[in-house]
């Protein structure tokens, strides 16, 4: 039977036996074939064995996954190690080895997935490999293609280059970290969230309110966060104060209508049991009504988590002191530092994907109880 994972397979063949028969490159002009680098060859001829194998059902379990983790990513960093050979010009047979690398580690990728672990703990490894593999494998060919194709720097910088200016810049990111994350963010997402909170629980107990409170709250998040920024910073002056009023003003919807939603979605029959028990409101609302409302706060609380972060990013676009993430991309765009413009969205991204992670571990925590989380 001809899965999807055994096309891949013969694709990648059919990419190394056209790489054999055509030109890798040039060299200072002199014209090089497959068969002029032992390693690539001998790469190219290993991976030909490994998917036929796989096809033919020769190569399975174990002894597969192995085979296809190592391979593609050996082969991978042996051909960005030759981009480094100065004066030369790639051709065909090189781009079918990466396309066929590339097509390797997705095999690699499709069998790791299929698999069904029962013990738990594999279940998460498994969950973490998968995609860690699919974004080392992106920035395998953006760094490829970029250094490849010699696109300029300044449109594009290889990961390598980003990497290298993270490095040698850790104390300046260190310190734009803290004035926007640490203070901006986190202050303005706890502010934020937790007025939004209270304002759902009085909007639930005064429902005359709902009529007036939803649409303000509809009003305010409507509003553009470029109209609003240079407002906040008018208000509360340049430093991370204005910032985190931005934020409070992108965080305060979403958490309100979620809040609000989740807690009218208890039953009129869990309700009716309550009362048959001569509970109150607030007895009603923490021992029902708020645990069945804990999803719907807890996807607010995880849109709000990546909100947040732009919303203190862009609002240092309009005015902070000489230091934050939103303040270094303005500034080094303009001197054309582009490699120092992609480090601080790596650790925006970073840090973003951190707060979100936290957020969906503590939701994990309290709604274990909820199906989407059962088999988990």
């Amino acid at each position: 039977m001809m899965t999807f994972r055994n096309v891949l397979a013969l694709i990648a063949a059919a990419l190394c036996l056209l790489a054999l028969a055509s030109p890798l490159g040039s060299v200072a002009g002199v014209s090089l074939s497959l068969w002029d680098d032992v390693g690539l060859l001998v790469f190219a001829l290993a991976l030909i064995a490994a998917v036929l194998g796989i096809v033919s059902r020769k190569l399975t379990g174990g002894a597969a996954d192995i085979v296809m983790l190592v391979l593609p990513h050996s082969g991978a960093w042996y051909l960005i190690a030759r981009l480094g050979i100065a004066d030369q010009d790639l051709q065909a047979g090189y781009w079918c080895l990466v396309i066929a690398s590339w097509l390797a580690a997705w095999i690699f990728v499709d069998q790791l997935s299929a698999k069904k672990p029962k013990s738990p703990s594999l279940q998460r490894f498994y969950g973490v490999v998968v995609p860690v593999l699919f974004g080392v494998w992106l920035l395998i060919l953006w760094e490829t293609l970029v250094r490849g194709f010699q696109v300029p720097t300044v449109l594009l910088p290889p990961p390598s280059m980003i990497g290298a200016r993270f490095a040698a810049s850790t104390a300046i990111l260190w310190a734009d970290f803290q004035q926007t994350f640490l203070k901006a963010v986190l202050i303005g997402y706890a502010l934020g969230c937790g007025s939004a909170f209270l304002t759902a629980i009085l909007i639930d107990r005064v429902p005359f309110l709902q009529r007036g409170l939803l649409p303000i709250g509809n009003l305010v998040s409507a509003l553009p966060i470029i109209g609003v920024a240079p407002i906040m910073v008018m208000w509360f002056g340049f430093d991370w104060q204005s910032k985190a009023a931005v934020v409070i003003i992108m965080t305060f919807f979403p958490m309100l209508v979620n809040t609000v939603a989740g807690l009218s979605i208890s039953s009129q029959m869990e309700k009716d049991m309550m009362k048959t028990y001569a509970a109150g409101y607030w007895q009603s609302l923490i021992k029902l009504r708020l645990p069945s409302a804990l999803p719907f706060i807890f996807n607010a609380l995880k849109i709000n988590s990546t909100l947040a972060m732009i919303g203190a990013i862009v609002a240092e676009f309009f005015g902070t002191p000489i230091v934050g993430m939103g303040f270094r991309i303005s500034t080094e765009v303009g001197r054309m530092n582009v490699d120092m413009v992609w480090a601080e969205i790596a650790v925006a991204a970073l840090a973003g994907t951190a707060f979100y992670g936290v957020m969906n571990v503590i939701e994990r925590a309290c709604t274990f109880w909820h199906p989407s989380f059962r088999n988990g």
